[in-house]
């Protein structure tokens, strides 16, 4: 059993992207943050009741699900869109830890303010995606003569945007914002309005055991019903008792997931460890962060998104 084998190599081995801000990116201190490095600690805190015991493997796209196959790790958790073509694959999603879509950047000295005017235009995108199938798709579809080029990798791609061989690229919308971010600068350059697709992005691991699909899939859906619970990084940390749904919340997970070997504290470790849903978000996408994102359709379904988790009691 995949639990029983993370637990004797003393670590969880977690694919992460080489360098996405906002996502999984290293610190000049060597330490990784963002939302995927996030949920790789939640999952380790889960089933060791220490957020530390993670190792962060990163892996490039081309071979993120070879790595997986490989068993070279037990969970990839890097921006990776849940589709039917994967998941009949082999492949388990074990939910949607952020809902994003495709889109388009370009150098404000074009002037664009929209997709539709991108024709005659050269457009680079990163090989071996969903974003490659889908601009292309996009293209033929609107009747707009674009030049699209592929790149193994984004740096190559961003590279290419950098020295001017591409008027545009296209990516997660995202992963454009956090391009930007790293650029020299920045306000020079604008995500375009057009949301093309639907880039469901979440964690993934093999279909070959239940009981370990089963511990990632609660351990996102923990984080998403603690934010609705009040279950705070503060208070699931501190040694005080719960009350009312945070204490319904960490009980509910508690007995069930004693079932998949975790400890009856399994969620209070997860929250403490790393905060809940919206805590995370915050400090890797929002307002406490570079990229300043709006929670957008990834509020909880109270606020208006579309964030929603099944019930855990």
């Amino acid at each position: 059993r995949k639990v029983m084998d993370v637990r004797a190599r003393g670590k969880l081995l977690c694919g992460i992207n080489t360098d996405l801000l906002g996502f999984s990116k290293q610190t000049d201190a060597g330490s990784w943050i963002g939302l995927d490095v996030d949920f790789c600690r939640a999952v380790a805190a889960a089933v060791f009741g220490d957020a530390s015991k993670v190792e962060f493997v990163p892996v490039d796209t081309a071979v993120r699900f070879d790595a997986l196959k490989a068993g070279k790790i037990d969970l990839l958790a890097r921006n990776t869109t849940w589709t039917m073509d994967r998941d009949v694959a082999g492949l388990e999603f074990a939910g949607i830890l952020y809902i994003d879509g495709q889109g388009f950047m370009t150098s404000d000295e074009r002037g664009l303010v929209s997709a539709q005017q991108l024709s005659g235009l050269k457009v680079c995108v990163e090989s071996g995606t969903t974003s490659e199938a889908n601009a292309g798709y996009y293209f033929k579809t609107h009747e707009l003569d674009v030049e699209l080029a592929s790149f193994p990798n984004r740096a190559a791609m961003l590279a290419a945007y950098g020295k001017g061989e591409c008027d545009a690229v296209s990516g997660d919308r995202t992963s454009l914002f956090s391009d930007r971010a790293g650029l020299p600068e920045p306000e020079k350059h604008a995500v375009l309005p057009e949301v093309i697709s639907k880039e469901p992005l979440g964690p993934v691991v093999l279909q070959d055991d239940r009981e370990w699909i089963e511990v990632v899939r609660w351990t996102l859906a923990g984080l998403v019903n603690a934010e609705e619970a009040g279950l705070t990084k503060q208070a699931a940390a501190g040694g005080g008792a719960l009350e009312g749904d945070a204490a319904r919340l960490v009980d509910g997970a508690g007995r069930n997931g004693e079932a998949l070997g975790l400890s009856k504290a399994w969620l209070r470790d997860v929250v403490g460890a790393v905060g809940n849903y919206g805590e995370m978000f915050d400090v890797d996408l929002g307002k406490g962060s570079p990229l300043g994102m709006e929670r957008g359709i990834n509020a909880l379904w109270k606020r208006g998104g579309v964030l929603y988790a099944p019930p855990m009691w």
